[in-house]
């Protein structure tokens, strides 16, 4: 049984090196198919742009996207925290083969003297170097190390030893590996395996080191993204894409959006306008009836005696004309306001709080641009906002999307 699990590990390693997927056009043919699309593009491209803006390797794509498969199918190995973390280390520490120690490019890793530095620690052995002095010492040689124009060397590989050991440290990249891991390894024991009262747990953490150095991902923290959203994708099968029960999940779609992503690939859709499009098409599911109702009572409201309607849209009543000048877009304007929904629910007023409110005429909805030019100062207006000129569909606070909205408003002056 161990040999297989051995010999799984070497599959999934050489997998992750191939050039597995594949930016592509597809066809979406409904409105689903768009969605799950869109929302893998969507998040694809984030990846790309914060966790891999500086690696667009095939191998990387691959690493993220076969952890995400694997968080799919439910193939994640549940491990305990301290497995996790060890794992964490081991992954990490082989990496550092291809970037460096510490991801330091000028710094070439010693496996051997780090993980050493690294047992030592955890078992409070301070005899090759103090934890004070290795400390000092590391940002000492950090700093130093932006200013070197060395690149690092050929990787010296090695595993995670079991116990301590008293070592001989003949050169400036041997101390910095030793210190580097001694001062790992002092926090792992002050903060991972601080009720480790029998050993067990320092056993097991340097056993999973060892585990995670062989399973040789370059991103360690990309794959446990990926396998985390593979897995919260699975989730949504149940209770709908992004929890709304109307839309059903489509995982191969998701998974090409994200491929698609992560290559830049947009001749399908922008990332922007894919999220647009996710946005807008929630709030229509969501809020369609909303918008509906909206349409119906300003349909039927512009019938009334005193409403005039503009040319956008926007309706009006003149509940009071005063006699002062207008204001412009570019104006400042204070103003009374109560502002409700079609249903009357009030959900903002400047009465209540008992005094007016200043703001630019250009910095507010383009219902109340449009509408206070209208307003000679010392006017009273009756304004029924369309939800295109009001919030769209965006969820303002307690406006819901789609919402018409409906305003009375007081000019009082102009600043």
């Amino acid at each position: 049984m161990r040999k297989l699990a051995i010999l799984a590990v070497v599959a999934t390693a050489l997998i992750s090196c191939g050039n597995t997927y594949t930016a592509k056009t597809i066809e979406l043919t409904n409105m689903n198919d768009s969605m799950n699309y869109a929302i893998g593009l969507v998040n694809g491209a984030n990846v790309k742009m914060q966790q891999l803006r500086n690696d667009s390797s095939d191998q990387a794509v691959a690493e993220f996207i076969n952890a995400m498969q694997r968080g799919y199918d439910g193939k994640v190995e549940e491990l305990s925290d301290v497995a996790s973390i060890a794992q964490n280390v081991g992954m990490a520490t082989k990496a550092c083969e291809t970037k460096g120690l510490a991801e330091n490019p000028a710094w070439t890793i010693n496996e051997k003297i780090f993980f050493q530095g690294l047992v030592n620690g955890i078992y409070g052995d301070q005899s090759v170097m103090e934890i004070d002095i290795a400390k000092a010492y590391f940002q000492n040689a950090y700093v130093e190390s932006r200013a070197e124009e060395t690149k690092a060397g050929k990787a010296i590989k090695g595993t995670c030893p079991k116990s301590t050991k008293t070592i001989k440290l003949v050169s400036k990249i041997d101390s910095i590996n030793y210190a580097f891991g001694l001062l790992n390894g002092s926090e792992v024991k002050a903060y991972v395996l601080a009720n480790d009262s029998t050993g067990d747990m320092a056993k097991e953490f340097i056993a999973n080191v060892n585990a995670g150095m062989k399973k040789g991902y370059l991103n360690p923290q990309l794959v446990q993204m990926g396998e985390q959203i593979g897995k919260t994708i699975k989730e949504q099968e149940a209770v709908g894409l992004i929890g709304e029960p109307s839309l059903v999940t489509d995982f191969e779609l998701i998974k090409q959006g994200f491929v698609n992503g992560l290559y830049e690939y947009h001749e399908m859709w922008e990332p922007m306008a894919a999220g647009m499009y996710i946005q807008n098409t929630l709030g229509n599911i969501q809020y369609g009836d909303n918008k509906e109702k909206g349409e119906q009572f300003l349909a039927e409201n512009a019938l009334k005696q005193g409403v005039k309607v503009t040319e956008s849209g926007l309706q009006y009543e003149v509940l009071r004309m005063g006699k002062g000048p207008k204001p412009t877009a570019e104006s400042t304007v204070k103003v009374d306001y109560e502002g409700k929904l079609i249903d009357g629910t009030v959900f903002d007023s400047s009465y209540e709080r008992g005094e007016p409110i200043e703001f630019p005429l250009n910095g507010v909805i383009k219902g109340w641009t449009e509408g206070l030019q209208l307003m000679p100062v010392g006017s009273k207006f009756r304004f029924y906002i369309p939800q295109e000129l009001g919030y769209g569909g965006q969820n303002a606070g307690s406006i819901p999307p789609y919402s018409t909205l409906i305003f009375d408003v007081e000019l009082h002056a102009i600043k």
